[in-house]
């Protein structure tokens, strides 16, 4: 699992995609991507965006529950939201650093 989403983070710093990562939806745009992975029996899952030219930012990293079927529950997606929020002032700041 932690090979999957290191090597999904190196390919996105790279300019490229996983072949596991997906558009998560509800974002806006092809910026904010999703890798899931199972690991005995469990399924994991990682939110980060490509949006920055000189970041990539990790949202969210989580073990799904069962609870709400395949859909992210809406408790993980205000949290991915906040953090995307803070992303871009991060790095709305840094660009003003320059």
């Amino acid at each position: 699992m932690q090979d999957v989403f290191g090597y999904a983070l190196y390919l996105a710093q790279t300019g490229s995609k996983h072949s596991q990562s997906k558009v998560l939806k509800g974002f806006g745009s092809a910026g904010v991507l999703e890798v899931v992975e199972q690991f005995f029996g469990s399924t994991y899952r990682a939110v980060y965006t490509v949006k920055f030219a000189d970041a990539v930012y990790v949202l969210h990293a989580f073990q799904k529950k069962s609870s709400s079927g395949i859909a992210t529950p809406k408790c993980d997606l205000n949290k991915i939201h906040e953090r995307l929020k803070a992303a871009e002032d991060h790095a709305r700041r840094a660009h003003h650093e320059r």
